[in-house]
C-alpha cells in the first residue's frame, strides 16, 4: 500500500493492513495497525503488527507455524539529507532511522523489513527440542535411537578424567 507523502493530514493518518507477504519461498499473512504521522520533512510511523510465519527448527528440522508480533516505531527522513555523507557511522538513535525518496511511501515495504528483522535466527519449535541424533538421524523428541554414546568427544577426555571418570 503506498501513500502519498503530501496527502498525509496534520493530524495523521491510521491505517490497517491485511496482506500475503512472501518471505524465503513462503506466504505469510499478515495484519498491521499503523499511524502515519508527517512532522516537518520527516515521516514518523508507529503501531504495531502480526503475522503467521511457517519456519524451520533449527534442531529437528521440523516445519512449524509461528505467530510473531511485532512493535513499530520508525522515522523516516527524505534521501536528500544524506547528500555528502557517504562514510558516516549511525549512533545507536539512528538504528531506527530510515529514508524515503519521491512523493509516495510503500508501507508494504516497511512491514515486510519490520517482519524479516524480528524472524528468530534459531527458530525452535519448541524450548524443549531434543534435536535430532548426530549419528543416524532419528528424531529424538519423537523416541530414543539406539546408537551408542561411547564416543566421547576428543576435546572432552581430559575433562572426563577431571571428573574422576576417565581412563
Amino acid at each position: 500500500m503506498k501513500v502519498t507523502i503530501s496527502e498525509i493530514p496534520q493530524e495523521g493518518l491510521d491505517v490497517e493492513l491485511r496482506e500475503t507477504i512472501k518471505i524465503d519461498d513462503c506466504l505469510s499473512p499478515v495484519k498491521a495497525s499503523l499511524r502515519v504521522e508527517k512532522v516537518g520533512a520527516e515521516i514518523l510511523i508507529k503501531g504495531k503488527l502480526s503475522a503467521q510465519v511457517e519456519l524451520q527448527c533449527s534442531r529437528c528440522l521440523k516445519d512449524f507455524e509461528s505467530v510473531i508480533s511485532i512493535p513499530v516505531d520508525v522515522v523516516y527522513h527524505p534521501v536528500e539529507e544524506l547528500k555528502g555523507e557517504e562514510n558516516r557511522e549511525l549512533s545507536l538513535e539512528e538504528l531506527d532511522l530510515g529514508f524515503y525518496s519521491g512523493e509516495e511511501f510503500d508501507l508494504l515495504d516497511l512491514v515486510k523489513e519490520q517482519l524479516m528483522l524480528s524472524l528468530p535466527m534459531k527458530p525452535l519449535c519448541t524450548d524443549l527440542c531434543k534435536g535430532i541424533c548426530p549419528q543416524c538421524g532419528t528424531d529424538l523428541n519423537t523416541g530414543k535411537c539406539g546408537c551408542s554414546v561411547k564416543d566421547i568427544d576428543p576435546r572432552l577426555k581430559d575433562l572426563k578424567k577431571l571428573m574422576g571418570k576417565g581412563e
